[in-house]
């Protein structure tokens, strides 16, 4: 079609590069000259040489500097966000009110996703290997921790422990707002195995958390600003970065772009 050599060379794979950069994401080309190399390899040994030439890559490089969209990210919470849903909802004696601010709070401070804490909205993406059990809550006199069953950075599958510490000296101390929360759960739902439940006695789905969010802030907030915004309090207090990629549960360094 393009009078070229069907044997993959590093000028072709550059032109495609180009061409494809234009029609898509330049950032996905890497995982398309991945997906080629691989079908490529059993008949031409060659391509990922190719592929790995200093052409091919500054050609990659330079689409992804030239053509790349901005990314749109959302704002992360503070310290000053939570304080305003924790005291504007102080004296409610809802359940879901309650159950929202202790997801709130227990999200920014453990950096934990909103798919982590909430179902997702379509049943088909719900799982019960997914969601943490009341019977693994354990508490101290200064924390509290709990069991992530399923975890994607996890490579055995067995999920891990998020640990959740007490601030007793804080505007806003998250182990107090969970054993309220965990109280008026076993008040209600004493025989569920759920660890978080609405007042229906069914998981908060996201949608269910977005409604509450937006009680209280404008788009520019989302569930992930929960992580992020954790995240951010942590770098700002002086918390080195692996101890923050530690805690995020993150599996690489990319939670610093």
């Amino acid at each position: 079609l393009h009078h070229r050599d069907v044997e993959p060379t590093e000028d072709t794979l550059s032109f495609f590069v180009v061409w494809l950069s234009h029609h898509i994401e330049p950032c996905s080309v890497d995982s398309y000259l991945s997906g080629i190399v691989n079908r490529l390899e059993t008949h031409f040994p060659h391509v990922r040489q190719v592929r790995m030439s200093l052409l091919v890559t500054q050609t990659l490089k330079g689409c992804k500097r030239r053509l790349s969209q901005p990314v749109h990210r959302k704002q992360p919470l503070t310290l000053a966000d939570l304080a305003l849903v924790v005291d504007t909802l102080a004296s409610s004696n809802s359940y879901d009110d309650i159950l929202f601010v202790t997801l709130l709070v227990t999200g920014f401070k453990t950096l934990q996703c909103l798919a982590e804490l909430c179902w997702p909205n379509a049943k088909k993406h719900q799982s019960y290997r997914e969601v943490p059990l009341r019977h693994t809550l354990t508490f101290t006199s200064t924390s509290a921790s709990y069991t992530l069953p399923h975890h994607k950075s996890s490579t055995l599958g067995v999920g891990c422990e998020i640990l959740l510490l007490g601030e007793p000296n804080a505007r806003v101390d998250p182990l107090r707002l969970l054993e309220r929360y965990v109280a008026a759960c076993d008040n209600l739902f004493p025989h569920h195995p759920q660890l978080w439940l609405a007042d229906t006695g069914t998981i908060p789905t996201r949608a269910w958390f977005m409604r509450y969010l937006r009680r209280f802030f404008p788009p520019t907030i989302s569930g992930h600003s929960m992580r992020a915004g954790g995240a951010t309090a942590l770098a700002a207090s002086g918390v080195a970065p692996a101890l923050i990629q530690a805690a995020g549960r993150w599996s690489s360094d990319e939670f610093q772009k």
